[in-house]
C-alpha cells in the first residue's frame, strides 16, 4: 500500500514515516509539511495519506487530500460537530474515504469505552488529561471525546449529572464543562499523554487511567487504521470502530 504523510517533519509525523517505512505491506512514497503543495501531483501516487498537523490546519488539509483523490487517516485534534460534517460532505462528494480518531493509542481507546460503560453506574464523574507542554489545543480530543461518550451512556441510561454544589469559581477551578462532565488539564514537562476518569459513589471510587509513555504506542492504531480506511466509505470516527470491545 502507498502511503502519504502530511506533517512529515513534525513529532507525530516523524514517528509515522518510521512505522510507515517499517511495515512489510507499505510503502512511503511522499512526505509533505508546512510550505508543501497539497495535490496529486506531489502526493507519489499515495492510495492514503495519513495527515498529522496542528488544529489550525488539519480541515483545509483533509480538504485538499481528498480533492486530490486520497484516502485520509487523520490523527490531528480538535475537530467540532461543524468541521466534521464538512469533511464527511468531501469525501462524500469525492467518493474518498476519511477516517479520524481522536487517539491512536489502543489503550486510551479501551479507557475510553470502558468509562462509558461504567459512567452509568457512579453518581460522580469527572475527566483528567494531562500532556506536555508542548501540545496546542486543551482540552485534548481524547478528552472531549471521552466526556462525550460519558454524557452519551449516562443520559440513555438516565442517570443526572455528577452533583456540584460550586457557587463561586471566579478562576475556573472547576475546569471545563463538556456536556456536564468536568474535564481538567494538566501540562507538564515530563509528562507524553496521560488520561484519568474517575467516577464516584458514596464509599467508594474507580479510577481508568491511560499512559502512552512514547509516540510509538499510537503507531499499531495509526496503521490499523491505514490498512482499513479503503474499506470504510465516507467518514469514520473513533479507532473503537476497528476493534471488537463489544
Amino acid at each position: 500500500m502507498k502511503v502519504a504523510v502530511v506533517g512529515a517533519k513534525g513529532r507525530m509525523g516523524r514517528t509515522v514515516c518510521d512505522a510507515v517505512a517499517a511495515a512489510d505491506d507499505m510503502e512511503l512514497v511522499a512526505t509533505l509539511d508546512m510550505g508543501d503543495e497539497i495535490s496529486a501531483e506531489n502526493l507519489g501516487g499515495a492510495e492514503v495519506a495519513v495527515e498529522f498537523t496542528v488544529p489550525t490546519q488539519t480541515e483545509a488539509n483533509v480538504t485538499a487530500l481528498l480533492e486530490a483523490g486520497v484516502n485520509v487517516v487523520v490523527g490531528t485534534t480538535g475537530w467540532t460537530p461543524e468541521s466534521l460534517a464538512r469533511v464527511e460532505a468531501i469525501a462524500e462528494r469525492t467518493g474518498q474515504n476519511l477516517f479520524i480518531a481522536p487517539n491512536y493509542s489502543l489503550s486510551a481507546v479501551v479507557a475510553m469505552v470502558f468509562a462509558a460503560k461504567a459512567a452509568p453506574l457512579f453518581e460522580s464523574v469527572e475527566v483528567i488529561e494531562l500532556h506536555h507542554p508542548d501540545k496546542v489545543d486543551a482540552p485534548s480530543g481524547t478528552a472531549a471525546t471521552t466526556a462525550q461518550q460519558i454524557v452519551a451512556a449516562r443520559q440513555a441510561a438516565g442517570v443526572p449529572d455528577s452533583p456540584d454544589a460550586t457557587e463561586i469559581d471566579p478562576s475556573g477551578a472547576r475546569g471545563a464543562d463538556i456536556a456536564g462532565v468536568h474535564v481538567h488539564a494538566v501540562r507538564l514537562r515530563g509528562l507524553n499523554a496521560h488520561e484519568e476518569i474517575l467516577l464516584g459513589n458514596p464509599g467508594e471510587q474507580l479510577t481508568i487511567r491511560q499512559d502512552s509513555f512514547d509516540r510509538s504506542s499510537f503507531m499499531p492504531g495509526v496503521l490499523l487504521a491505514v490498512r482499513n480506511v479503503g474499506n470504510r466509505p465516507g467518514l469514520t470516527y473513533g479507532l473503537d470502530n476497528l476493534l471488537d470491545l463489544g
